[in-house]
């Protein structure tokens, strides 16, 4: 069983990956809502480097036992398909 003080850092280190997936997410959502295309280099640029660096914390966070792998995965995940979901909408709008 894991201690309070472990459980504690555990779930600040949750939320805390959590609101750096929340703040990537709203980034991208002005760009689309600014209609910034989404194939634009600088987007593309942005959104590869905060993925990126999203990423590590993720895998950082993991090898330190805070979260685990599985529900790191699944932030990772969950923000790809929301991400996906702006770019079809995004490109829906288009036609």
């Amino acid at each position: 069983m894991l201690s309070d003080t472990k459980l504690n850092h555990r779930e600040k280190a949750y939320a805390l990956l959590k609101a750096d997936a929340d703040k990537i997410l709203r980034l991208i959502q002005v760009q689309m809502d600014n209609l910034t295309m989404p194939q634009c280099p600088l987007y593309e640029e942005v959104l590869d480097t905060q993925m990126f660096g999203f990423s590590r914390e993720i895998d950082f966070a993991v090898r330190l036992g805070l979260v685990d792998e599985k529900d790191g995965k699944e932030l990772i995940f969950s923000l790809e398909r929301k991400l996906s979901a702006l770019h079809e909408a995004f490109t829906e709008n288009e036609k």
